[in-house]
């Protein structure tokens, strides 16, 4: 019985595994579709227009964290995608141009991240903290390295 439990979650991970090696632009769309989503959450908070939740804002940061932990996986060479009129934000080639750089803001993005995660007890210490991951790692990512649709 364990060993056919076993089994079966040792074919499930790989399954899942190999799904993102042959998507790896759908995969990497979700994760920041992820992101995105969390970010909405913490300006909410931010701007007042939600309560101030911690429980919230370490999940914030932990998707962050996940995000820039399994990204660097789902930029092979040739995965350049389009921007199309339904998805207007899309991975630049000057990723594949400057790879090493990218793969570093995703480093220190999750460090980031995971710092904010232990330092964040208050309303206060959340925005010093989501202000500064979104202007500083978000941000210089996205101007630099996001396609964005004319």
């Amino acid at each position: 019985m364990i060993r056919t439990v076993f089994a079966v979650a040792v074919i499930a991970l790989g399954i899942s595994v190999a799904v993102a090696q042959q998507d790896p632009i759908a995969a990497r769309k979700a994760l920041m579709k992820a992101n995105g989503d969390q970010a909405k959450i913490g300006l909410a908070m931010m701007k007042g227009e939600a309560p101030f939740d911690l429980e919230k804002a370490h999940k914030i940061f932990a998707t962050f964290e996940d995000a820039a932990a399994k990204a660097p996986a789902l930029f092979p060479e040739n995965s350049v995608d389009e921007a199309t009129a339904d998805d207007p934000f899309s991975a630049g080639p000057k990723i594949w141009e400057n790879l090493a750089d990218f793969k570093a803001r995703l480093a220190k993005f999750g460090t980031d991240a995971k710092e904010a995660a232990a330092k964040v007890t208050d309303l206060d210490s959340f925005k010093a903290a989501f202000g500064s991951i979104g202007k500083n790692d978000c941000g210089g990512c996205h101007e630099q390295y996001r396609l964005r649709k004319s």
